[in-house]
């Protein structure tokens, strides 16, 4: 099956039907969905085999990652709004795709994000509040990521492609003398985050050449939300992205990014793929930002509204709390429990942000660069000169 026979875009949530019986077949394989959008469960062949250790527990905590990654984003929107965040990114509508890739990688996994992941961070340990930290205007980060492997957010669209790519060739020479079944067990592997606006930039074409051409065990994740600000997709690629994986030389998978299911599959199988040795693998996930793409964008400026009503049931909340009720795996009292723990995250967030010590001016110039700069001292100088003359103001305001 050639990558040239993908479906067409308009047809992406349609369920694939044409699966692997192999890895081989996995990595031309068009589309994987595991979880209809009306909660049907389909068994598969292939993939099922990866989810072997997936049980009602697994599911319910799914469920509860994906419910307050999205009431941690409502109370950052809201922070935003009253004017305590300079910015925020939302990602709802994305959860699924995030939780689900994020919970398929092992402590060792090198995560690189761009700036949405906020789901992915979760699944890394990295504390919510941390995270606002960036956002406040008060860190130029706001967490550690030796600590959980997992790297600061990246502003710039795919500056972070190039990072990962580095660090996947790097991994390949610390463990160049090992064979198959050691990288397979204790072997490394990279995840790179980025959108369908970042897969137009000319650092992810050239990140996966390089990561390609060198045998990166890199996975390059795109959630394909299907707008890149104000340009949909269509406009962005003539063809899905996927079909981009055989030009670079490596497999390519499209899934559905609101099935929980399909994406912890599909992103097990191309980091075993990556972490084997066997070189990168680019997943497309089919979701949708069903928000704005930040607090400073209105998407009604350029979005129908019938469009963003057609998504709402391909909610992945809603399709996987009507799989978890229907095998009566919940119940109310278990989503009743999840929206108070929500709250009580959400104002220890809120409360933790509004806590956080603001520093001076003057204490950014220190982290321009990890060494002392001369351009920077005197800059930093004149600014110091010229604080100086408002305090010199005010005290002749005061005679």
């Amino acid at each position: 099956m050639s990558h040239a026979e993908c479906i067409p875009h308009e047809a992406y949530l349609i369920e694939g039907k044409r699966m692997p019986s192999s890895a081989a077949e996995a990595s031309d394989q068009e589309f994987i969905q595991l979880l209809t959008p009306d909660g049907k469960r389909h068994s598969h062949e292939f993939y099922d085999a990866y989810l072997q250790d997936v049980d009602e527990q697994m599911l319910r905590d799914f469920y509860r990652d994906m419910a307050l990654t999205r009431r941690f984003d409502a109370e950052a929107t809201a922070l935003q709004r009253q004017g305590q965040l300079c910015l925020w990114v939302p990602l709802r509508g994305q959860e699924a795709a995030q939780i689900a890739s994020g919970r398929a990688t092992r402590p060792g996994d090198y995560i690189f994000p761009t700036y949405r992941e906020h789901g992915v961070a979760l699944t890394r340990n990295v504390d919510f509040s941390e995270m606002l930290r960036l956002f406040r205007g008060i860190s130029g980060g706001g967490w550690d990521p030796r600590e959980n492997n997992f790297h600061m957010y990246t502003m710039v669209l795919a500056a972070q492609l190039p990072h990962a790519t580095g660090y996947g060739m790097a991994v390949n020479l610390e463990q160049h003398d090992w064979d198959e079944q050691r990288r397979a067990t204790e072997g490394e592997a990279v995840m790179a985050y980025f959108g369908d606006g970042s897969s137009t930039e000319g650092e992810t074409h050239e990140s996966m050449v390089f990561a390609a051409s060198f045998n990166a065990p890199v996975v390059f994740f795109c959630q394909n939300n299907q707008w890149a600000i104000s340009v949909p997709f269509e406009v962005q690629s003539k063809v899905p992205l996927v079909q981009r994986a055989a030009g670079y030389g490596m497999p390519g998978l499209q899934v559905d990014g609101n099935d929980v299911l399909a994406v912890l599959a599909a992103t097990r199988w191309a980091l075993e793929h990556a972490r084997s040795g066997k070189g990168p693998v680019l997943i497309e996930a089919i979701t949708y930002r069903l928000g704005a793409h930040t607090t400073a964008d209105d998407p009604t400026k350029y979005r129908q509204s019938a469009e963003e009503q057609s998504w709402d049931p391909k909610d992945p909340l809603v399709r996987l709390e009507t799989y978890l009720r229907e095998q009566g795996l919940v119940d109310d009292e278990f989503f009743e429990q999840l929206a108070r723990d929500g709250d009580e995250m959400a104002a220890r967030v809120r409360k933790d942000a509004m806590a956080f010590p603001v520093p001076s001016l003057a204490e950014v110039f220190e982290h321009v660069y990890a060494e002392a700069h001369p351009l920077v001292k005197e800059e930093l100088q004149w600014h110091l000169e010229y604080e100086a003359g408002f305090a010199d103001q005010a005290g002749n305001e005061g005679k």
